[in-house]
């Protein structure tokens, strides 16, 4: 970019590099700022920052190789750099950069050039509530606050993220203690943390062990909404301030932004974003007139609960009575939120650090539309149905929210995208490990949990390496070449008068994934894991109805799609979105074709093969769940 009326002649040496920086996650550090930007390359040489004039400086340095990218005059109005800010099917975090050439060009001719570009591009760039990093004081001791035990919204996933944080921290020399009363779990074994409490994640408690080890900080967001909802009530007695003992990462401010709707619904207004129609009521009485103004149906919801607890689709003013009573049973807030029932659910995992360098790891989506719990959900990584336009709408709107929120470490962000159009509303920002934050670490081999931590200590996210490679940095959105599914389990069949409705409340207790070179593949393999007595898909066709047992979706939908892939009647029992069909019908003919091919008989046609040895029609007895 030469804005210069009279361009110099320099004579800068080329480097040759070994396989060229090309893609779409190419990190680049600015010089002067430190922080990284994800940017999109296609070069196989860089100027060699020893070869510079002295009135040039470097502007930007790819993070992973140490290369040029970048290099402004110090004075005049010239800067150039390696990268595409516009580039359409990327990342345009710098697109910004059009923005200041643009200024300096006005400026320029109208004879205001008073600030020379390398400034403007400095105060461009630079974060204005950034810390210092030398003045960052590093805690002593850390408290870690588990999740409890096990129940049906959170299990496994948050002893994983507990663990990956007591690793992070040992490896800082930084003493841990635990509160865990769960005894099934890796986080509490002999030689993780140094201290263990089997006591239970109440504020009570919790203020007693404060008060005995008195520690410098104190991690919440790696117990669930167990431990976040602890954190915010001893934030609220004055616990913390008290003993002088800091929360690390997400402050308590951020967290409560993203639990308290009314706030939250504020805080996405003041950056233009828009939140799904919603009210909070405080009684039964405020629900039934928020749904009133709304319009029916509706979804209820508790505040602060944890798997969709007390949550369901209310159609009239008596199925909504029903609901907020139950409701208000698990919290003292209730939301009443417009039903988006048939739209797209979408997730982001974000990781964000205290100096504002910001990365999606990855991108999820649920196979069922919104209305069925996440948990409840299979869900594919990286989305399928979203084309180039809508991923990075979405990835720059994530970006720009987890900013305005303050949020320090990792988070979840939940969109309601319409199939038929690019409207898009926020469902709900969660500012804490999560089950799918695990999948999103398995899913791309990223240690969310494990970055999370070291961010939480006020390490920039740049310097840390990426755990594959251990040479490169951890700044940076992994792509990938793969397809992975999670599919739920259920064992509703212990429990008799259960319903097997699947819905907004969470009912599975856990889940298994797979990964293969295509959708088809890594689902067929789920369903091999989810059940031991299914074998995949029933590629046969067989009658439909509508009294399925609805937490059989998996194996139903693979005999509805062969049927009619695009019947909204057929599509309705199961609740599989009409835009994933096709997903589905290549499975099925995927096994068609295998069939026909390698399960014959010696002397006769191919044979029956029924995919699964359970019907998924079965009673409430059925091992298919």
């Amino acid at each position: 970019m030469n804005t210069s009326s009279t361009p110099e002649v320099s004579f800068l040496f080329l480097l040759s590099l070994r396989y060229g920086n090309r893609g779409h996650n190419q990190p680049c550090i600015h010089k002067g700022t430190g922080r990284c930007f994800i940017t999109s390359q296609n070069h196989g040489f860089a100027v060699d920052p020893g070869s510079l004039p002295e009135d040039w400086d470097v502007l930007f340095t790819n993070a992973n190789d140490q290369t040029n990218e970048g290099i402004v005059h110090n004075t005049k109005p010239l800067f150039s750099v390696q990268f595409h800010p516009e580039h359409m099917a990327g990342p345009t975090d710098l697109v910004g950069l059009f923005d200041v050439f643009l200024d300096t060009v006005k400026d320029h001719k109208q004879g205001k050039a008073s600030t020379s570009v390398k400034q403007r591009l400095m105060d461009h760039l630079t974060y204005p509530d950034s810390p210092n990093p030398a003045e960052v004081v590093r805690p002593r001791k850390v408290l870690i606050l588990g999740s409890g035990g096990l129940s049906i919204g959170q299990a496994g996933e948050f002893d994983y993220s507990g663990s990956q944080a007591i690793k992070a921290l040992k490896e800082e020399n930084i003493q841990t203690v635990l509160i865990n009363p769960n005894i099934a779990t890796v986080q509490t074994s002999k030689g993780l943390a140094d201290k263990v409490y089997f006591l239970p994640i109440t504020a009570e408690y919790v203020t007693q062990v404060i008060k005995n080890e008195r520690p410098d900080g104190v991690l919440l967001t790696f117990g669930g909404q167990t431990a976040l909802n602890c954190g915010v009530e001893l934030t609220k007695l004055g616990v913390l301030e008290k003993y002088n003992v800091r929360v690390l990462g997400t402050p308590v401010a951020s967290i409560e932004m993203t639990e308290d709707r009314k706030i939250f619904v504020e805080k996405m207004e003041e950056i233009n974003e828009h939140v799904a129609p919603s009210e909070a009521a405080l009684s039964v009485e405020q629900a039934v007139a928020a749904a009133e103004r709304l319009g029916y149906p509706v979804l209820v919801r508790a505040a602060f609960a944890l798997g969709g607890l007390g949550s369901g689709f209310a159609n009239n003013r008596e199925e909504l009575s029903t609901l907020a009573a139950s409701a208000f049973f698990h919290t003292s807030q209730v939301l009443v939120d417009k039903s988006l029932k048939g739209w797209k659910e979408i997730e982001y995992e974000v990781v964000r650090d205290a100096y504002d360098n910001c990365v999606t790891v990855c991108n999820m989506e649920n196979i069922d539309p919104l209305g069925i719990h996440t948990g409840e959900s299979i869900v594919v990584a990286p989305s399928q149905t979203l084309n180039d336009h809508e991923y990075n709408m979405l990835r720059n709107t994530a970006i720009k929210v987890i900013r305005h929120l303050g949020i320090v470490g990792e988070c979840n962000i939940q969109y309601a995208l319409n199939p038929e159009s690019e409207q898009y509303y926020i469902i709900e920002v969660n500012a804490r490990l999560s089950r799918s934050s695990a999948l999103a670490s398995k899913a791309t081999g990223y240690p969310l949990a494990y970055v999370a931590a070291k961010l939480g200590l006020g390490i920039p996210l740049p310097q840390l390496k990426n755990s594959v490679t251990n040479s490169t940095t951890a700044n940076f959105e992994p792509s990938l070449d793969y397809c992975v599914v999670k599919v739920p389990r259920w064992d509703l069949s212990k429990f008799l008068r259960v319903s097997t409705e699947i819905g907004s409340s969470m009912k599975s207790v856990g889940e298994v994934m797979a990964i293969g070179r295509s959708f088809e593949e890594a689902f067929q393999k789920a369903l091999r894991m989810v059940d031991e007595n299914c074998v995949g898909f029933d590629h046969t066709i067989k009658p439909v109805s509508d009294r399925v047992k609805k937490d059989n979706k998996q194996f139903i939908s693979s005999f509805l799609c062969v049927v009619n892939a695009y019947n909204s009647y057929i599509l309705q029992p199961v609740k599989i979105k009409r835009h994933t069909v096709p997903l589905l019908t290549r499975s099925c003919r995927f096994l068609q074709t295998s069939a026909s091919l390698f399960w014959r008989r010696p002397s006769g046609p191919a044979t029956r093969w029924t995919g699964c040895t359970s019907s998924p029609r079965s009673t409430a007895g059925s091992s298919t769940r």
